[in-house]
């Protein structure tokens, strides 16, 4: 059998090789800092991708019924959750398939989340067998110390969709829709969503785990998408729709040749005008939706779904049921080459979040500096903290810096161990996302425009790696998947 340090040694090899050939490639001038879009109160334009500190807006949602000691809480990014009694949100672990097998809860089954510690890997992703070792197993948790299974109170009744479901171990927990029910160690504030994302997940990023929350408060004709910045609205044929400027409140403007451009959203004839939906009368018998007072339409050159190209032309903008808080102050916009836009520092080098789900059959994430670090290391340094610091640094933040988002945080990292540091330690402090170090990749520093660190790792950074913050991807809809 191999050992992980074997196995982890291989990947190192193959990483700092890219890594030298990337620095080879490296040679035109830095970008500096008036070159990119600075996020701050003065730069408007910084801010189409999310809204303001001030704005109300939240994603309505349809109330049902739920058993005692639950509530519904409107989280900052994933909308509308269910969440306990003390606030942490309730997610599910749907059945997947990977490359050489399934793994995940199935519905209306016992949970497949245990309190074994599991020792050796699954084998799913390919080109790794099963029955490697893990590493760190002398501090490695189980299934349920990470996530917590949902147990009713004695006593307690079904209702609804909520349903109680009986583990292996005899013991019940409650489920949603037929999926056993979990919080996650990552949330320490109600409203937290740090466990899981409703953002779609590609088979090569593992089983993730999902939120669970009740129906957004839309009409049937249409859908709600999460993406990077917030909770896109689309059609049922999932166009994205768009408003205009142009209109007044509950008033389309959009005539003549308004019209060869754009289309209006039909409404029916018999409506409940409810959750900030309303109808304008067009012409008699034609409606037109309208959402927040502000009539829909759709884009008749948009080439794709889930689109963002309607909202380049000037007054035309897509429409979200809300949108995240804008990141700290300093952070900056870039346009890169490959075709879109991504969340960069103040210098316009391009900011990367680092995923990891191990081969493990629970999947269990070791992206934060509370779980094992030989992963990153591993691909980032061969091992080496002080190299892995070097090609993926740190973005540093003042001890005393705050942000708008809840999302953005200041986290003190061990420089020595990568794992968040300890009361008295020495401590870098740095810049966190969902709880998660953000870093920059020294490859780009050199090379404005481009993000040469995205996709570094296994599986083009999906399933051990990095993956640039994308704001907007034009090709490949990176912005719709984490």
């Amino acid at each position: 059998m191999r050992t992980p340090a074997n196995q982890l040694r291989v990947l190192s090899k193959v990483s700092l090789a890219i890594l030298a050939t990337t620095a080879l490639l490296s040679g035109a001038p830095g970008v500096t800092e008036a070159e990119a879009a600075i996020i701050s109160p003065d730069n408007p334009e910084a801010f189409k991708y999310w809204q303001s500190p001030d704005s109300p807006d939240r994603e309505p949602y349809i109330e049902e019924p739920m058993p005692p000691g639950f509530q519904v809480i409107v989280s900052q990014f994933e909308g509308p959750v269910f969440a306990d009694a003390e606030g942490r949100t309730l997610y599910k672990w749907p059945l997947r398939a990977l490359r050489n097998g399934a793994t995940g809860d199935r519905e209306e089954k016992p949970s497949n989340c245990t309190n074994e510690v599991l020792k050796t890997s699954a084998g799913m992703m390919s080109p790794y067998p099963a029955d490697l070792l893990l590493p760190d197993l002398d501090t490695r948790p189980s299934c349920t110390e990470v996530w917590p299974p949902v147990i009713p109170s004695e006593g307690a009744e079904e209702v609804g969709g909520w349903t109680i479901i009986e583990r292996q171990d005899g013991v019940p927990q409650w489920a949603y829709g037929g999926y056993p029910l979990y919080t996650s160690v990552l949330d320490k504030q109600p409203g937290d969503v740090n466990g899981g994302t409703k953002m779609s997940s590609s088979n090569d990023g593992g089983v993730v785990r999902v939120p669970v929350g009740p129906s957004p408060g839309i009409p049937p004709d249409f859908e709600v998408i999460q993406s990077s910045t917030g909770r896109l609205l689309v059609n049922k044929d999932k166009y994205s729709v768009y408003t205009w400027d142009g209109d007044a409140p509950n008033t389309s403007n959009c005539h003549a040749d308004c019209l060869l451009t754009w289309t209006p959203v039909p409404a029916p004839q018999n409506v409940v005008e409810r959750y900030g939906w309303t109808v304008v009368e067009r012409s008699p018998g034609i409606n037109q939706w309208a959402f927040r007072g502000k009539p829909l339409y759709t884009y008749n050159h948009d080439r794709r779904t889930q689109s963002f190209w309607g909202a380049d032309i000037e007054g035309w903008h897509n429409v979200y049921t809300q949108r995240d808080l804008p990141p700290p102050e300093g952070f900056t916009v870039q346009d890169v080459e490959a075709g879109g836009q991504v969340l960069a520092d103040s210098k316009g080098r391009p900011i990367y979040l680092y995923n990891c789900r191990d081969d493990s059959l629970a999947q269990l994430a070791c992206d934060n500096p509370d779980s094992t670090q030989a992963y990153r290391l591993a691909i980032c340094g061969a091992g080496d903290q002080a190299v892995c610091r070097k090609n993926f640094p740190y973005v540093p933040a003042a001890p005393d810096a705050k942000s708008v988002s809840r999302l953005w945080s200041v986290m003190a990292i061990d420089p020595d161990t990568g794992h968040r540091a300890s009361a008295g330690q020495t401590a870098i402090h740095v810049w966190a996302y969902r709880d998660r170090p953000v870093y920059t990749y020294s490859g780009d520093e050199s090379r404005p425009g481009m993000t040469l660190g995205d996709g570094y790792g296994e599986f083009t950074g999906k399933r051990n790696g990095f993956k640039a913050f994308v704001l907007r991807d034009i090709f490949q809809r990176n912005n719709f998947r984490r």
